[in-house]
């Protein structure tokens, strides 16, 4: 995904698959913990108002929308972890091997005060 953009710009954003067809809306974007990199979007999908996480590597943001490089059925079938908070090293695993994508390095260890916390939404203050 194009590095310069805000990722709190992506939210409310439209959202489309690889065919063009409207997935929904951008409700939220994750941050990874480690690097503060836009890593996760969670799109607001018209069926049952849930929200579907898509990786926005290697998405793309044309015309003002995101374009996501999968098809509708898998993305509405990503697991389902809600949102607003993070997402732990096992869900964001999950979602790795949903879309079928690399682990490129796994997520850092446990830290001394026991935060394990993985994936913060970005905009919201820790």
């Amino acid at each position: 995904m194009q590095t310069d953009i805000d990722p709190r710009s992506l939210i409310g954003r439209k959202a489309f698959d690889r065919s063009g067809h409207k997935i929904g809306t951008v409700d939220e974007v994750y941050l990874d913990d480690a690097t503060g990199v836009p890593e996760w979007a969670a799109v607001r999908t018209g069926l049952f108002s849930r929200d579907a996480f898509v990786p926005l590597e290697p998405s793309e943001i044309v015309d003002n929308a995101l374009h996501v490089p999968y098809e509708r059925g898998l993305i509405k079938d990503a697991p389902d972890f809600g949102v607003g908070r993070h997402l732990s090293p096992e869900q964001e695993l999950q979602l790795y091997h949903h879309y079928g994508l690399d682990l490129a390095s796994p997520p850092p260890p446990a830290q001394t005060s026991g935060d394990t916390s993985f994936g913060r939404i970005a905009g919201q203050e820790d």
